[in-house]
């Protein structure tokens, strides 16, 4: 079609000549409302970036002579960051004589990977770093899955609030005088 009758029939529908593929031979145009579908592809990419998820490295400090609660303690902090899909790097700090017996903070890494063995995996093997050990855990789910799932949580938990509220106030008993 001739670019005058295009751009006639344009202006007839009230939309905009837009060119599609200018290096088709002829040249493919479309009507279409620009100022519109601006707009629908800027929405696109925002809700595209919401559902985007940043990894992050979060990082947990221990010593090798830990006490068993301070341990739970910890696990319990690993365990939560796993969960939300975030790696997790554990760090043990050896100070003075404990520098010489490094088995004893490969023993507890290798013991903390077991027991978080079904949320993450072990991502770096531990390796000494001078006075530090250090593994990385990975968690199995993706983070954009652990989302998902804590907005599902959050729902089902608001839903509950909202069945569970009282249908009507009981009736007040009149007061004696």
């Amino acid at each position: 079609m001739p670019l005058a009758k295009a751009l006639e029939l344009a202006q007839e529908y009230d939309l905009d000549l837009v060119e599609v593929a200018a290096n088709a031979r002829p040249p493919v145009c479309k009507l279409m409302d620009y100022g519109k579908f601006k707009y629908e592809s800027a929405m696109k990419a925002r809700e595209a970036r919401k559902n985007q998820a940043h990894t992050v490295i979060k990082e947990m400090k221990l010593r090798p002579k830990i006490d068993p609660h301070d341990y739970d303690t910890k696990k319990g902090h690993v365990v939560r960051f796993l969960k939300q899909g975030d790696k997790v790097k554990i760090t043990i700090m050896f100070r003075g004589r404990e520098q010489s017996r490094p088995e004893l903070g490969y023993r507890l890494l290798q013991r903390l990977a077991d027991d978080v063995q079904d949320l993450g995996f072990v991502e770096s093997n531990p390796k000494q770093d001078g006075r530090n050990m250090i593994m990385v855990l990975g968690p199995h789910k993706k983070k954009t899955e652990a989302m998902a799932e804590a907005r599902e949580a959050q729902a089902a938990r608001k839903a509950e609030r909202r069945g569970d509220a009282p249908a009507e106030a009981p009736a007040e008993e009149p007061a004696e005088a």
